[in-house]
């Protein structure tokens, strides 16, 4: 009898992970459409191309599904990416909720979006299942290439006063356009005092990039 018990946990655990990792959300071209948490249409530039999807539980807390887009060159390598990921903590962590305290908030499409910046090298290390490390290779099985430095805009809406759910949308350029490198524009680096400037115009590119049309 146990082990009839254990194989029937077995089966609705297997089922469950296939039904987590099938993505909810429906694409056409470069527009993502999500019926839930939340119910909107979001809207790329046509000239991105868009690479697929991911669905699955990260690091065991959250329900994450994220979808990659890019704009590159003839031989793929990348020169902007469009991030887009829908996030929500699983019933069996009742305790977790999302902690952004960015002072910097802008709104796109009457919703309320955190923003946060900063610059990333390629070579530096990524966390073991992580969000990153699972697009990261979306983008690579895809046979794109990721330039060696790229500065980011992240966007954060949280659902609701719980704050247990989240839509995340990352926007990210190739810094070869500004000259510099990673390690260059973060603080500490000879080029910092130009981070400012570039940032500010990194953040208006990345809200003109999209609209977001709530569905109700």
């Amino acid at each position: 009898m146990l082990q009839y018990g254990s194989a029937v946990l077995l089966i609705i655990c297997a089922l469950s992970f296939a039904q987590v990792t099938h993505p909810q959300r429906s694409v056409e071209g470069s527009v993502i459409t999500s019926h839930q948490d939340p119910a909107v249409r979001i809207t790329f530039p046509s000239s991105a191309r868009y690479l697929g999807a991911d669905h699955f539980v990260l690091y065991e807390i959250a329900d994450c599904e994220l979808h990659a887009l890019v704009e590159a060159d003839p031989q793929k390598n990348v020169q902007k990416l469009y991030w887009v990921q829908f996030e929500g903590y699983l019933p069996t962590r009742p305790e977790l909720h999302h902690t952004y305290d960015s002072p910097r908030h802008t709104k796109i499409g009457g919703m309320d979006f955190y923003v946060g910046t900063w610059v990333r090298s390629k070579s530096e290390k990524t966390r073991s299942g992580s969000d990153l490390e699972h697009i990261v290779a979306l983008i690579e099985e895809k046979g794109y290439h990721l330039p060696e430095g790229m500065m980011y805009v992240r966007l954060v809406h949280l659902l609701d006063d719980q704050k247990r759910k989240e839509l995340m949308i990352i926007y990210a350029e190739d810094l070869r356009a500004t000259g510099f490198m990673a390690a260059e524009l973060e603080k500490g680096g000879r080029a910092y005092g130009r981070w400012p400037s570039l940032e500010q115009d990194l953040v208006s590119r990345a809200e003109k990039s999209l609209t977001i049309e709530p569905l109700h």
